[in-house]
C-alpha cells in the first residue's frame, strides 16, 4: 500500500486510488494491514492539504509579479491600471516565491523518504506512523 503511492507517476490520482483499493480489499484480513492502509491514505490526504495551502500562499506572489506596482485603488476604479509583464514584481516577490518553492521541494523529498521508510517498516512487520500526518481516517 505504501509503495502504491508512487503509482501517481503512471496513473493520475494513483496515489489515492491504489492505496484505497488495496486497503478496502484487504483491511478485514488483519489489523496490521488495516493500520498501514489508514496511515498511507491519511498521509496522502495530509500531503494534498499541505499542497493546497502552499499553492494558496503562492497566489499573491504570482499576482504581484504580474501586476507589479498596481495598487488596490487601481483595481477598484481601474484608473491608469498598467500591466507590465516585462518588469517583475521585485526582489521581495522573488524571495517569497523562492521560499515557498523550497518548502515544496523539501516536502516532495520528505514524502519520498517517508514512503520508502513506511514500506521498509511494513515489510519487516513493524508499525510505522508517518510524521506530520493528520489522522482523517481513524
Amino acid at each position: 500500500m505504501h509503495l502504491g503511492i508512487f503509482s501517481r507517476y503512471i496513473v493520475p490520482f494513483g496515489n489515492f486510488i491504489i492505496p484505497i483499493l488495496l486497503w478496502t480489499v484487504n483491511k478485514d484480513k488483519s489489523e496490521f494491514i488495516d493500520r498501514h492502509g489508514k496511515e498511507a491514505i491519511n498521509f496522502q490526504l495530509s500531503i494534498l492539504l499541505y499542497t493546497i495551502i502552499l499553492g494558496t500562499l503562492s497566489i499573491p506572489f504570482f499576482i504581484f509579479n504580474i501586476f507589479g506596482d498596481a495598487s488596490f485603488h487601481d483595481f477598484i476604479h481601474f484608473n491608469d491600471l498598467n500591466i507590465n509583464i516585462s518588469e517583475p514584481g521585485g526582489f521581495r516577490t522573488l524571495i517569497g516565491a523562492s521560499f515557498i518553492g523550497v518548502i515544496a521541494l523539501v516536502g516532495f523529498f520528505l514524502e519520498i523518504v517517508f514512503t520508502i521508510s513506511a514500506a521498509i517498516k511494513a515489510n519487516k512487520g513493524e508499525v510505522y506512523k508517518y510524521p506530520l500526518t493528520i489522522r482523517f481516517i481513524k
